[in-house]
């Protein structure tokens, strides 16, 4: 039921006092003004008079009745005015106590004794509270009804936009460069803001650079930064990576690149609905959470973490508040992608200890990643996944939990050229030459090392390379790698356990071809350089069976 549908069943039901919590005041009163004066949905006309704390009531005909600034004054003049009418008060809530101070109880008398006399009166009179925040004092729960005022929809902010675009582009003044489908991505961008806060958002668009295109979303983004901020229970993230640096993984690239753009209504023309999200599990260091940035930019979605501690933190009873804020504050950033990392460590020991708070609080998560409609993309990753409560992990919650093993020798291949090349790139360490040989070399030893562990052999490298202020070498690399103890040998029974959960309970995150020919890598424990030159171990490469590595053979 929309708005504007439940606001006329409230009024011609005759409730007393409404609330209506909303930062966008004058779209709420252009909304009751369009109902109070419609006949047909309330049958009975109704005046719409307007209270603040600066210029007390000004009636509909902008007359303003003295003497009326003070709340209880408000009160006592609509307790007089006998006419079909409605008294929106939007500062109200000023009034009404928080957690350090209680509510006027002299206010509160008077506005319960109000509502008994609106309801029973013979005159359709409503009182509307407006504000920007929810408070009700416990002596009203009863007598007060909440409204819904959702926040403005596509269409809305559409037409807010082409209405800037229609103001600005003639004469030269703004570039235009977005057709159709570029405007619906940058008006899908700003849903979740105030009407307001998306006017300033496209402006800022426009100003930037003089022109309009679809590459301007980052700056919408940066007005959703600020929502997420002001909120406080989630984290904006910053992305500068893509699903390009991540290496292998094809598997699960191939699955979130077929769904690239599935919230934007040409997939509704195919009957496709938006994802709900993937839970990542597997070896630590293998790149889950690198993977989880990398798809908010592939995708051009902001990137939101949500970190459960804070959901728990604050007073007692407080967390199943924070958690309805968190939540509503990823849908009013929708689309988007809401990442929680090691999501094992929130909800693992549900209710132990804690008087059933984890466990209300871990059941309103559920319920909604099963119930969301909202665009949101969950992406969780879990070092212990079977730390996680079975009901977490059926389907309808995730559309598929990927399980992300030790990197074979093309990916590690991949890994090395990756950070080679972003770390001698244009610097004084710069010199070794990237070849094909370097690569297979570097792949063919470090076999049974993560990509976290590849990646700091690099840093090692060139921290030798820079105590003596040279250009780093091969053997620099083969060094690092040969002194580094891998975890695939430290955890090598944590990593067997993980496989075989995942063996028949999760598709595997690597293609099947590039799983073949090699090692389970905790079989290879590291050697010493063999000689003082530091050349590197010599391992040895025994072909496997692929079916001994975790996640079942599923290609997208």
């Amino acid at each position: 039921m929309s708005f504007r549908d439940d606001l006329a069943l409230t009024l011609r039901a005759r409730f007393p006092i409404l609330y209506v919590e909303s930062f966008e005041e004058q779209r709420v009163l252009a909304e009751i003004s369009m109902v109070a004066g419609s006949g047909e949905q309330v049958r009975t006309v109704r005046a719409v008079h307007a209270w603040s704390t600066t210029s007390g009531v000004v009636t509909q005909n902008g007359a303003p009745a003295s003497g009326t600034t003070d709340p209880r004054a408000a009160l006592e003049w609509f307790r007089r005015n006998q006419e079909p009418s409605l008294l929106v008060m939007r500062d109200l809530h000023a009034f009404l106590g928080d957690d350090r101070r209680p509510a006027d109880p002299a206010l509160v008398r008077t506005l319960r004794d109000l509502a008994s006399e609106l309801q029973a009166g013979a005159v359709a009179r409503t009182l509307i509270l407006v504000s920007p925040v929810l408070r009700i004092p416990p002596e009203l729960d009863k007598d007060i009804t909440l409204l819904d005022f959702p926040l403005p929809t596509e269409a809305e902010i559409r037409a807010v936009l082409d209405g800037m675009i229609a103001a600005n582009a003639g004469g030269g003044r703004i570039a235009i460069g977005v057709d159709a489908v570029g405007r619906e991505r940058l008006a899908k961008a700003a849903l979740g803001l105030t009407l307001n806060e998306a006017t300033n958002a496209f402006a800022r668009a426009m100003v930037n650079n003089g022109d309009l295109g679809v590459d301007d979303v980052h700056s919408i983004m940066e007005e959703k930064r600020q929502t997420v901020r002001k909120a406080g229970l989630l984290e904006f993230a910053s992305v500068d990576i893509d699903l390009d640096d991540v290496g292998g993984l094809q598997n699960l690239k191939r699955w979130l690149y077929k769904r690239n753009g599935s919230w934007l209504a040409e997939a509704l023309e195919y009957g496709v609905s938006a994802p709900k999200g993937v839970l990542m599990t597997g070896v630590p260091g293998c790149g889950k959470s690198l993977t989880a940035k990398a798809i908010a930019a592939a995708w051009e979605l902001p990137l939101v973490r949500m970190d459960i501690g804070k959901v728990f933190a604050g007073l007692v009873g407080s967390s199943e508040q924070n958690m309805r804020t968190a939540i509503r504050t990823a849908e009013a950033t929708a689309p988007c992608v809401l990442w929680i990392d090691e999501i094992e460590k929130g909800f693992s020991g549900l209710g132990s200890g804690d008087s059933g708070t984890s466990t209300r609080v871990f059941g309103s998560f559920l319920t909604w990643m099963q119930e969301k409609t909202a665009p949101v993309f969950v992406i969780a990753t879990a070092n212990k996944v079977d730390a996680l409560p079975p009901e977490f992990l059926r389907k309808g919650r995730f559309d598929e939990i990927f399980f992300v093993d030790l990197p074979t020798a093309a990916e590690r291949r991949d890994i090395w050229e990756l950070h080679l090349t972003k770390r001698l790139r244009d610097n004084k360490a710069a010199g070794l030459a990237i070849t094909p040989e370097l690569l297979d070399s570097l792949a063919d030893i470090t076999e049974g090392y993560t990509g976290a562990e590849i990646e700091q052999a690099v840093i090692a490298g060139l921290f030798d390379a820079f105590s003596e202020r040279r250009q780093m070498t091969g053997v620099d690399l083969r060094r690092a790698v040969a002194t580094m103890v891998p975890l695939s040998v430290t955890q090598a029974e944590q990593i067997s356990a993980i496989r075989g959960w995942a063996a028949d309970r999760a598709v595997a995150a690597t293609s099947a071809e590039d799983r073949a020919g090699y090692t389970t890598a905790a079989s290879a424990a590291p050697a010493e350089p063999t000689g003082p030159d530091g050349s590197g171990p010599q391992l040895k490469l025994v072909p496997s069976d692929p079916t001994t590595r975790g996640g079942r053979t599923v290609d997208f």
